[in-house]
């Protein structure tokens, strides 16, 4: 494996972490939304990462696995229905929807997301040090 093969999976790290991120962070913009239906209502969102292997290299070396964002999906969790006639969006029947968004488990997914991008920056920067090493080892110093 070469270091550009850590730098191309840190960088596929740093984009899969960073989409992570922006879902839990809209996830948590939307938890206190309200409608009047169950279509309207906001659902937790999630990303669906997959490890993608690198085929093998001609001499038999592997590159190693680079992640690749498969998409988002929608929780099938259900919603949150609260009796409210007395709020201007209940429905017909006095009910308002509230998203299916957790609180406590996105703060936990955003605070897993952010430590998981600050490793691959890390990784990054190791790799960029390694880098500059190498090329004063090329310049005899």
């Amino acid at each position: 494996m070469s270091l550009f093969d850590v730098m191309s999976i840190s960088a596929s790290g740093m984009h899969a972490e960073s989409v992570r991120l922006n879902t839990t962070a809209s996830n948590i913009a939307n938890a206190n939304s309200v409608s009047s239906s169950e279509g309207e209502t906001y659902r937790a969102r999630h990303a669906v990462f997959a490890a993608e292997l690198s085929r093998a290299t001609t001499d038999s070396k592997s590159k190693g696995s680079e992640v690749q964002v498969l998409g988002i999906v929608e929780s099938d969790r259900p919603l949150q229905i609260e009796y409210a006639p007395h709020n201007p969006m209940a429905d017909e029947n006095g009910y308002i929807y509230k998203p299916n968004v957790n609180i406590v488990e996105e703060m936990a997914d955003m605070m897993s997301a952010s430590k998981a991008y600050e490793t691959n920056v890390q990784v990054a920067d190791t790799t960029k040090r390694i880098f500059r090493r190498v090329m004063m080892l090329g310049q005899g110093q």
